[in-house]
Parts: structure tokens; C-alpha cells; sequence
């Protein structure tokens, strides 16, 4: 025998319909099994019971060994869409050199004489001339800029065409930054307050060349 995985309520149930000996078979007759058992000694009922369960069983059920297994496919769990990188946001820096100018002062151009217990015996000597008065310190100054992955040799060309609209640039369109498009970038932006020739981001949106981005209310 094969081993079955059967459950008790049917077992129970053959049971009953194995020791039934009233159950009329198709055609009008008893079945086989019905009238062994009604005409069988009381041990032999027993075992011909049995016998009658387990032949169900081997008609109704199929072996354990014959059944297909059944493949299980994962599940796979949702993955949420990653946000969208932000932009990312590119700087310059700019140096600005002191900015001095000549006033009148006095410049020592003798030493004083002093002698060794600390008494002057003469006192210096100056005269009037020009000395450096600093009127604004050097500085450096950040802002920011495109990204240098923007600056392409088609991006300068738009820039010089710009410039060049505006009367600032009156070279060729190279497609390059030099210097005089330094020169007219430089004339640009320090009448507006930025004395580089950087571009600034403020600059290329001011001359079209980069969407300006609106803020929503």
C-alpha cells in the first residue's frame, strides 16, 4: 500500500457505507461488497470492511507520489519610485583686490635720538607726502553659477549673441570664452553690481540663456 493522507470524517463515512448490508446496488441487487459482509462470519466482516475502505481509497484518491507540486511564485513587494534628484546648484568665487588711494601724510625721515637712560635727545623728523590709504579691502565674494557641464561651446555661443545684442560684444561668435568675451561679461555685470567675469546665474537667466524658475504660492 501507498501511503494516503485521508481524512477521518471520510473514513467514518466508508465505514458506514461498507457495513451497510441494505444498500441496493445499481440495477436493483446488492453490490458485491454489501453481500459478503451481510453473508460473512462477525471476524470476517472486519477484515472485509477494511478491505472494502481501503479499495475506495485506491479508486478515489491519488497517490501522494502522483500529484503535481504545485509551484508558488513570490510576491514581490512594491518598490516606490525614488524622487526625482534635485537640481544641483554650482558656485564661483571671486577675489576683489584692496582698493587704495593716495592722501597726504607725514613720513618720518629721520629717527629719533634717545639716550641709554631713556631720554630723547632729538626728536624725528617728517615731512608731508603722499601715503596709501586703503578705501576698500580685499574681499572675496561667492555667487551662484552654472554648472560647467552647461558652459558648452553652444551655450558661449548664445552668450556672445546676447551680449553682442545689448552692445557689450563685438567679436566673433567662437563658441569660446575668451577674452573679449571676458572683457564684454566683466563690462555687463559690474554695471549691474558684479565685478567679475564669471558668469553668474543671475546674468544668464537676465540674458535668457536659463529658464528662470517660478515659485508657486
Amino acid at each position: 500500500m501507498k501511503p494516503y493522507l485521508v481524512p477521518a470524517a471520510m473514513v467514518a463515512h466508508l465505514v458506514l457505507v461498507a457495513g451497510c448490508s441494505h444498500t441496493p446496488a445499481a440495477g436493483g441487487g446488492r453490490s458485491d461488497a454489501a453481500t459478503r459482509l451481510n453473508t460473512a462470519a462477525p471476524t470476517d466482516r472486519d477484515d472485509l470492511a477494511i478491505a472494502a475502505i481501503e479499495a475506495s481509497v485506491d479508486t478515489a484518491l491519488t497517490p501522494l507520489s502522483e500529484v503535481a507540486p504545485v509551484r508558488l511564485t513570490p510576491v514581490q513587494p512594491a518598490v516606490a519610485s525614488a524622487p526625482a534628484a534635485p537640481q544641483r546648484s554650482c558656485w564661483a568665487r571671486e577675489a576683489t583686490p584692496a582698493v587704495y588711494e593716495q592722501v597726504m601724510g607725514e613720513v618720518q625721515v629721520v629717527q629719533a635720538e634717545i639716550a641709554p637712560d631713556g631720554t630723547v635727545l632729538r626728536p624725528p623728523i617728517y615731512r608731508k607726502a603722499p601715503v596709501p590709504r586703503v578705501v576698500r579691502p580685499r574681499a572675496e565674494i561667492k555667487f551662484e553659477a552654472p554648472c560647467p557641464e552647461q558652459l558648452t561651446p553652444e551655450f558661449i555661443s548664445s552668450l556672445q549673441r546676447a551680449l553682442a545684442a545689448r552692445g557689450y560684444f563685438a567679436g566673433n561668435v567662437t563658441g569660446r570664452l575668451d577674452a573679449p568675451t571676458a572683457a564684454a561679461l566683466r563690462k555687463y555685470q559690474e554695471e549691474r553690481g558684479l565685478a567679475s567675469a564669471q558668469l553668474s546665474l543671475e546674468t544668464a537667466r537676465s540674458l535668457g540663456l536659463v529658464a528662470v524658475s517660478q515659485t508657486k504660492g
